[in-house]
Parts: C-alpha cells; sequence; structure tokens
C-alpha cells in the first residue's frame, strides 16, 4: 500500500511493499536513485527542524497551552515589563540632557506593538497549518526532487539575511546603551552594566522578533518564486495549453492562499510603522531641545527596525507579484515564436500537436523541395488540407485563449484585494510623505512663529 503521504514524485518507481515481485537488475537500478532522494530528504527535513528550533526559541510555536503561555509570558516580562521597570525605576532626573523623559516609553511601546503584532499573526499561522504547509513544502504541495536544493538554499538564506540585519543593528544599539552608561552615572557600576544588559536583551528579543516574521514572509514568497522561474522554464519543455492551465490555477491558488496568511500581518505592521514614525518625528521635531546620539540614539535605532521590517516585507511581496504579471507577457511572446515560426523546423520544439506538426512539415518541405525560381509559381505549391487548418486555427485558438486568461488572472500578492505592486507602493510613498509634511508643519513652522 503507498504512503499516503507521497505523491506520485516523491515515490520511487518500486515501492519495496508491491505484489509484483521485480528483477534484480531494476532494483539495482532503481536503488541509487532511492539513495539519493532519502538523502535529499533528510538535508531539507533537517533544514526545517533547525528553522522550527528557532522559531519556538523565539515563541512563535504556540502549539499547545504550555507553550502558547510561556510564549507570551516571556514576550510581556522580557519586551515589556523589562524595560518599563528599568525607565520608570532607575529613572534619572537630573540627566536632562542624557535623556528625554517619555521618549524612551514611547519607543518601548512601538516596539513591543509590533513585536506582538509579528507573534500573534505568524504564531496563528504556524499552529494552524504547521511548518511544511506554512512554506509550502509539503509532499501535497511542492516537495519534488528538482525543488529540494533550492528549498534548502532559500532557508539557508533567510538566516544569513536575519543575521546581517540583525548584527549591525545590535551592534548600534550595544554602543549607544555604552556611550549612556559612560555618561549616565548611577550608584555603582554594577548596576549600570545591569541596566545595560536588560536593555540590550530586550531590544535584542523584541527586534528579533519583528525581524523574523517579515523574513519569514519574504521566505514564504522567494519559496513560491521558484515555482514561478520554472514555469517559465515549463514553456519551453511542454506544448500542451491545459497543462500550463493546471499549472498557473495551483500557483495562483498558493498565492491566495498565502495573501489570506498574511494580510492581517501586512496590514498591522504598516499601521504600527507608519503610527511609530509618525510620533517619533512629532516628538523629535517638537523638542526644543538639543538631541544627541545619547539621548536620542534610540530613535535611530528602533526606526532602522521597522523600517527595514516593512522594506523586508514590501520587496517579498512586490517581487512575487512581478513574477506573477510577467508571466502573460512569456505566454505571449511564446504564442508569437508559436504562430510565427509554423514555417520554420524549429516549430517542433514549441509544438507537438498533430495538426501543427503536419502544417509544419508542409510548408518546411518548400525550402527543402523547391529552389527560389521555384517558389515564384504558386502551381508547385501544395496547400494544408481543411483538416490540417482546422487543427492549426484549434490549436491557436487554445493558445489565444491561454494568453487572455493570463492577461486577465496575473495574481499576485494582496491585501483585501490590493495587488501589492509598483502601483500600491507609489500609493504608500505619497501617504507617508504627505504625513511627514504634515508632521514638519505642524512642529517646525508653528514652533518658529
Amino acid at each position: 500500500m503507498a504512503d499516503p503521504h507521497s505523491t506520485t514524485e516523491d515515490l520511487p518507481p518500486l515501492h519495496p511493499n508491491s505484489t509484483t515481485t521485480p528483477l534484480l537488475d531494476s532494483n539495482q537500478t532503481h536503488q541509487p536513485e532511492e539513495q539519493y532522494l532519502e538523502i535529499k530528504d533528510t538535508q531539507l527535513d533537517h533544514t526545517l527542524q533547525k528553522l522550527e528550533a528557532f522559531l519556538t526559541l523565539l515563541g512563535f510555536d504556540q502549539s499547545c497551552v504550555l507553550s502558547f503561555v510561556l510564549s507570551w509570558f516571556a514576550f510581556l516580562v522580557i519586551g515589556v515589563v523589562l524595560p518599563v521597570l528599568v525607565l520608570v525605576i532607575f529613572n534619572c532626573s537630573n540627566c536632562e540632557k542624557y535623556q528625554i523623559e517619555g521618549f524612551e516609553l514611547v519607543i518601548v511601546g512601538s516596539q513591543a506593538c509590533l513585536a506582538a503584532v509579528s507573534l500573534l499573526c505568524l504564531s496563528h499561522n504556524l499552529r494552524k497549518y504547521g511548518i511544511r504547509k506554512f512554506l509550502f513544502v509539503d509532499r501535497y504541495t511542492g516537495h519534488m526532487v528538482r525543488f529540494r536544493d533550492a528549498y534548502i538554499n532559500q532557508i539557508k538564506g533567510s538566516f544569513r539575511l536575519l543575521i546581517c540585519w540583525s548584527l549591525p543593528c545590535l551592534l548600534l544599539k550595544t554602543v549607544r546603551e555604552v556611550v549612556r552608561m559612560l555618561y549616565v552615572q548611577h550608584d555603582s557600576w554594577w548596576l549600570s552594566i545591569c541596566i545595560l544588559l536588560a536593555f540590550v536583551l530586550s531590544w535584542t528579543y523584541v527586534s528579533t522578533i519583528t525581524l523574523t516574521a517579515s523574513i519569514l514572509f519574504h521566505l514564504v514568497c522567494n519559496l513560491q518564486v521558484i515555482h514561478f522561474e520554472d514555469y517559465g522554464r515549463l514553456l519551453e519543455r511542454e506544448s500542451d495549453v491545459l497543462v500550463f492551465m493546471e499549472e498557473h490555477i495551483r500557483l495562483r491558488y498558493h498565492l491566495s492562499k498565502i495573501s489570506h496568511r498574511f494580510q492581517i500581518f501586512l496590514l498591522l505592521q504598516f499601521i504600527v510603522v507608519t503610527a511609530s514614525q509618525f510620533v517619533t518625528l512629532f516628538e523629535v521635531t517638537g523638542y526644543s531641545g538639543k538631541i544627541t546620539f545619547i539621548n536620542g540614539g534610540d530613535f535611530a535605532v528602533s526606526t532602522i527596525v521597522q523600517v527595514v521590517g516593512i522594506i523586508i516585507s514590501l520587496h517579498a511581496a512586490t517581487r512575487i507579484s512581478h513574477r506573477a504579471q510577467a508571466l502573460a507577457s512569456l505566454a505571449s511572446r511564446w504564442h508569437a515564436l508559436v504562430t510565427c515560426s509554423s514555417n520554420d523546423s524549429s516549430h517542433h520544439r514549441y509544438s507537438n500537436s498533430t495538426g501543427n506538426s503536419e502544417v509544419a512539415n508542409t510548408i518546411n518541405s518548400l525550402h527543402l523541395s523547391y529552389s527560389e525560381s521555384d517558389l515564384e509559381s504558386c502551381d508547385y505549391v501544395s496547400m494544408p488540407s481543411n483538416t490540417q487548418l482546422a487543427s492549426y486555427m484549434s490549436s491557436y485558438h487554445r493558445r489565444q485563449a491561454f494568453v487572455m486568461y493570463l492577461q486577465t488572472n496575473a495574481g499576485g500578492i494582496t491585501i483585501f484585494g490590493c495587488t501589492v505592486d509598483r502601483a500600491l507602493l507609489n500609493t504608500i510613498f505619497f501617504i507617508e510623505l504627505s504625513l511627514i509634511t504634515f508632521v514638519l508643519g505642524q512642529t517646525i513652522v508653528f514652533s518658529s512663529t
């Protein structure tokens, strides 16, 4: 009996439990292939286990009541209570030039809100679908041999992306806290070091959750980009329009599922980041004192993390949307090449239908049987029959219908029906520019008058 968790492409050619007794040579032929598939499966499983362990460490794994309680308890203690207590208890009342009163609480609140949104949305999806279905690498949705290496590379690349953005921000945060510790003296050095570690630990935990959520969405989109690139190469390997339609419907289904799972996260992320930047800009431009790296360094660090997170998310969404929209262009080019090369010997590379092949052979025979002078007379040219023309036109209309289908069903990542593409990015840019102009008008202009 076949394994219910495997598709035809994942099974070896001869199942060990098959009732048919295979030949010895057949088993020997397929044994290296089975070992190769097993090794590849082990590598992908090991990579997914590492990713799942990392997500569990951050609190994204909330599959049971205990893990749910521990995750949110750790988040509230490390991300919210710890920095607030340090700011309230060890507040320096005589250090106005080294800290801006109330600004740190605003930064802690904005970072905690963004991390809470990330933790809430992604933990819900991981609890509901699991890591394989969440990433669309399970055996029912593309766990195929030719994609496994690409899956592993993309997952490892996501870890590298997280490290590349987390380490510089962590270094900047640590330098800022060290400089502040040197200027803001407490009762003892041990107390100053404990305060520094508390701030750095809380910021690292919250910022890592925020960036991890954006990079996970980036990973999901990049894994689908692999399938879209393979779909572009499918036009060179296949000629059946129904195969193209079936594969495109599957890709669109995956994009709709991704959009449905992440639309709340993307919308809340945009709202929280916009509100946070709005309040930060309002506070900074409305402050009458001098802002330095010591008292305003947290603004820069928190802004970098928030902006980087939303840029990663928008970049991933627009990339997959543009790949989906570009399929119509690829299909139009394929349709034009097949149609225009019907009198070329390369026609067999694009179409395998009987009618098209007969028409191509009929027209190609002109170049083989007749000289240039003979071609000037139409008496020697054998015209295709009505059956051949009907078959050729039928193939043409199928391709034309397929191109029109792609043009009207491009797909992409959507947020409640709005496709995340260049048009939406332009809208976001003008919204942010309007908010910045409004804040500057309310603070700089009115304060100077």
